[in-house]
């Protein structure tokens, strides 16, 4: 097994600030930093006299991508360096951090994952939003709005999400919502049901709100765009209370 190691560490949703740590103490040790494209700028700039490379993929070259950015890390642990692979919000919450460590294991590479602040959270934070709450939400599901299209066929059941869980979150799910929340409400969920979406979570971030069949016309209203957190359910409603 190689004397390299990799770090696959979650740098946080934006917020310089939100790192961990640990997180931290191991950017400030490492040999070299692999970052994805959501990775703040401002960040990077307190690591200095590190070796940066720029590893964030582009729409339609997901394989491409992720095969260069598993040979880097393969190549600089060989040579027994401290490979950090910094990625936004936190590895293992739809970060491909589990794909990195199977390649790691697979080719005899020690590795460690340090989590970081999911985007989730910091988007329920920033739009004070309680993602549970004893009254109004005892259940949680995280989802993507964007699945992979080499799995040939759709695996999330939206029908059944809309009747089990009372708050429902979507990652990566701005381009495909009109056609998100027909299938919940086909199934369903009251077209008045509360629903938040925020854009840049922690870092400049736009919040609106809403309701499922208001949403759409609001988003295009304030020109949201991706990368942003949709939050469905009555616990978006407390926000109003702490809002005012």
């Amino acid at each position: 097994m190689s004397e390299g190691i990799v770090y696959i560490v979650g740098a946080g949703p934006g917020d310089p600030d939100l790192i961990t740590i640990k997180g931290m103490k191991i950017l400030e040790e490492a040999d070299v930093i692999l970052y994805d494209r959501l990775v703040r700028k401002e960040l990077l700039d307190k690591i200095r006299d590190k070796e940066k490379i720029y590893v964030g993929r582009e729409v339609g070259d997901d394989y491409k991508h992720q095969e260069y950015t598993n040979q880097l890390m393969l190549k600089y642990a060989r040579e027994n360096k401290k490979v950090v692979r910094l990625k936004s919000g936190d590895p293992f919450i739809f970060g491909r951090g589990g794909e990195e460590a199977e390649f790691l294991k697979k080719n005899g590479i020690r590795f460690e994952i340090v989590p970081g602040v999911s985007s989730v959270l910091a988007a329920a934070a920033s739009a004070l939003i309680p993602l549970t709450h004893r009254e109004y939400s005892s259940s949680l599901a995280i989802v993507t709005g964007h699945e992979d299209a080499m799995k040939g066929k759709e695996s999330i059941k939206w029908e059944e999400l809309a009747k089990a869980v009372d708050t429902l979150v979507v990652f990566m799910g701005i381009s495909n919502l009109e056609k998100i929340l027909k299938r919940l409400i086909d199934a369903g969920i009251s077209k008045d049901t509360s629903i938040a979406v925020i854009e840049s979570a922690s870092f400049n971030e736009k919040i609106i709100y809403g309701r499922i069949d208001d949403i759409i016309d609001k988003i295009k209203e304030h020109n949201i765009k991706p990368p942003s957190i949709i939050i469905i359910g009555k616990s978006v409603e407390v926000s109003k209370r702490l809002r005012e």
